[in-house]
C-alpha cells in the first residue's frame, strides 16, 4: 500500500497481449507524490503498457492476463470496481502526437468539463486561463481562444494538449514521449512547464531520448524486455547505476 511520499504503488504486475506478448513481468514500483519519475529504456520494454495500465487505457488493448496491484492513494485502480471515467479524470494522460480537437482551441479545453456535467459559463473560462497558464500557452494564444485548435503550430497543440488535460484537475501526468515530434524550442518549453507542474501534480513521463530523460528525471525506472531492471534517484541512475544492463544502455552499449 502507499505511504504519505507514495502518489502510485504497483505490486507484482503482469500484462500479457493475446499475441503472446508478455510486456511486463513481475513489476513492483513505487512512484513519488509531487515529482517526475521517467520510465526510459529501449522501445518494446513496456514502458507505454505500464502507463497506459496505470490509468487503465489498457482495457480497450487485447490484454489477455493482467495481475497485480495499482494501488493510487490507497485504491487498487485494476478492481473491477473501479470507476475508469472518474479514475481518468484524476489521472490524466499526453501521447507523443497532439491531437487537436476539430473545434476551436476553447471548446478544447472545455469539452470535457461539460461532458462531466459542468455548465457554468464563469467556471468554464477560468478553467481554459488556469490550464493554458498552467501550459505555459496562455500569453502565446489568449486572443486565438475562438480560432480553430488546428491552426496553431505542432508546439502550441501539444501543449494545449497538457492544458486539456489540466482543465479536468488531475492529480497525476502520464506522458508518452510528448515531445517526440516537437523542434528543440518546443521541446525547451514543454520541458520547462513539466518542471514546474511537479510542484502540484505527480508526472509520469516516458522521455523521447536518453538525454532527456537524464535532464527530467527526479526519479528514473529503466526497462528492458518487459522486466524493471533498475529504479532509483534520477541522477544517480545517470551517472552511477548499479545494474550493468542500465550502465550499457546509459552509456550507449545498446538501444
Amino acid at each position: 500500500m502507499t505511504t504519505s511520499d507514495d502518489k502510485i504503488v504497483i505490486e507484482n504486475l503482469n500484462v500479457a497481449y493475446s499475441d503472446g506478448t508478455e510486456s511486463l513481468r513481475n513489476i513492483n514500483l513505487r512512484i513519488r507524490a509531487g515529482a517526475i519519475s521517467v520510465f526510459f529504456g529501449p522501445a518494446g520494454g513496456g514502458k507505454s503498457t505500464l502507463l497506459r495500465t496505470i490509468n487503465r487505457l489498457n482495457d480497450l488493448a487485447d490484454v489477455v492476463a493482467l495481475t497485480g496491484h495499482v494501488w493510487l492513494d490507497g485504491e487498487d485502480v485494476l478492481s473491477p470496481a473501479t470507476d475508469t471515467i472518474a479514475l481518468r479524470r484524476k489521472v490524466g494522460m499526453v501521447f507523443a502526437r497532439p491531437v487537436a480537437l476539430p473545434m476551436s482551441v476553447r471548446q478544447n479545453l472545455t469539452y470535457g468539463l461539460e461532458l462531466a456535467g459542468e455548465r457554468r459559463q464563469d467556471h468554464l473560462q477560468h478553467a481554459v486561463e488556469r490550464s493554458l497558464r498552467a501550459a505555459a500557452l496562455w500569453d502565446e494564444i489568449r486572443d486565438r481562444l475562438d480560432e480553430p485548435a488546428a491552426r496553431l503550430s505542432g508546439g502550441q497543440q501539444q501543449r494545449l494538449c497538457l492544458a486539456r488535460a489540466l482543465a479536468l484537475e488531475p492529480e497525476v501526468i502520464l506522458l508518452d514521449e510528448p515531445t517526440s515530434g516537437l523542434d528543440p524550442i518546443s521541446t525547451g518549453k514543454v520541458e520547462d512547464t513539466l518542471h514546474e507542474l511537479k510542484q502540484r501534480y505527480t508526472i509520469v513521463l516516458v522521455p523521447h531520448s536518453i538525454q532527456q530523460a537524464a535532464r527530467m528525471a527526479d526519479f528514473a525506472a529503466f526497462f528492458l524486455a518487459g522486466e524493471l531492471i533498475e529504479f532509483g534517484v534520477g541522477k544517480e541512475i545517470f551517472t552511477h547505476p548499479r545494474e550493468k544492463k542500465t550502465e550499457d544502455y546509459v552509456e550507449g552499449r545498446f538501444g
